[in-house]
Parts: structure tokens; C-alpha cells; sequence
């Protein structure tokens, strides 16, 4: 049998109850990657680091001494990223790599000197570009976005984890 040379008719999808682009988490995650491209550029162009590196040596300045497996969890980046950004920041000598004195197959991340300087100039552009985001909300308004993002952040945690009833 030849084939037909009309076309198969176009089945419309399924109508959402609301539009994807109107959705909650479309929406945030819409607004992270946007703010992602402008905080890499940022971060480049004040401090030579990618946006991984950049969010592993905050993380590392916020809570060092860390493990790898903390720095992938703190600075919200899986385990394979944190280790490569914390490989790179070692190798451009940011941060030391020693030994967990808990675990003998662990690591310890710590600043160096240099790391620690660049972490303040670092922080000093997180400060700046989180100005910037919120800069068309007024103060009420950032204050109650801070109150609800805490919020999402840990209903989101408990989701995730549960509590353990007893």
C-alpha cells in the first residue's frame, strides 16, 4: 500500500487547568535561571569564577570546615559538581584539601588565604546582585518574600525528609 500524502491531523494537547508558564514552579524556576546567567556574569567578571565555584566558596567561607558531601548539600549543587568545583578552587589555591580526621577516606575543605579574601569580595556581589533581584519590590514587600521564601525553603525540607514520628 503507498503511503498517504496528507498529513497526519495535529492532535492539540490536553488544555492544563492553568498554563505552564503561569505555574508556581515554572515560574521560580524561570526566575532562577535568569538570575543564574546574571550572577555568572557577575561573579566573572569581579572574581574569575563560574557560578559552581563561585556558590562552592561561599559555602566553604559560610561553614568550613566542610566535607565534599557538605559542600554539594550547603551549596545546592550535586556531589560530582561540588567535587570538581572544589578540585578547581584547590587547584587555583582557594581552598585546602586535607584529611577528615573522622573519616580516613574523607577530605576536608578550608580556606586559604586567598580564598578567604576573594570570599569577601565574592560576598560582596552576592549582596549586590541579591539587591538587585528584589529592587522592584519595596521594603514590605522583601520583607514578606523573605518570610514566605523561609517558609517554602522548609515545608520543601520537610517534604523531602520527613519527621520521624515516634
Amino acid at each position: 500500500m503507498a503511503p498517504s500524502s496528507s498529513p497526519m491531523p495535529r492532535r492539540k494537547p490536553p488544555r492544563a487547568a492553568r498554563p505552564l508558564a503561569q505555574s508556581f514552579t515554572h515560574r521560580l524556576h524561570t526566575l532562577q535561571k535568569l538570575t543564574d546567567r546574571v550572577s555568572q556574569a557577575a561573579y566573572e567578571a569581579e572574581t574569575g569564577l563560574a557560578l559552581g565555584e563561585a556558590r562552592c566558596l561561599t559555602a566553604v567561607g559560610a561553614f568550613a570546615p566542610l566535607s565534599v558531601k557538605d559542600l554539594a548539600r550547603l551549596a545546592n549543587v550535586d556531589k560530582g559538581q561540588a567535587s570538581r568545583a572544589a578540585q578547581t578552587l584547590v587547584d587555583k589555591g582557594l581552598v585546602l584539601k586535607n584529611p577528615d580526621p573522622q573519616d580516613a577516606r574523607g577530605v576536608v575543605l578550608s580556606f586559604t588565604p586567598e580564598g578567604e579574601a576573594l570570599c569577601q569580595r565574592l560576598m560582596a556581589v552576592v549582596e549586590q546582585r541579591n539587591q538587585h533581584i528584589v529592587a522592584c519590590l519595596t521594603a514590605n514587600e522583601q520583607a514578606q518574600l523573605d518570610s514566605l521564601l523561609t517558609r517554602l525553603v522548609e515545608h520543601a525540607r520537610q517534604t523531602l525528609h520527613p519527621p520521624v514520628s515516634r
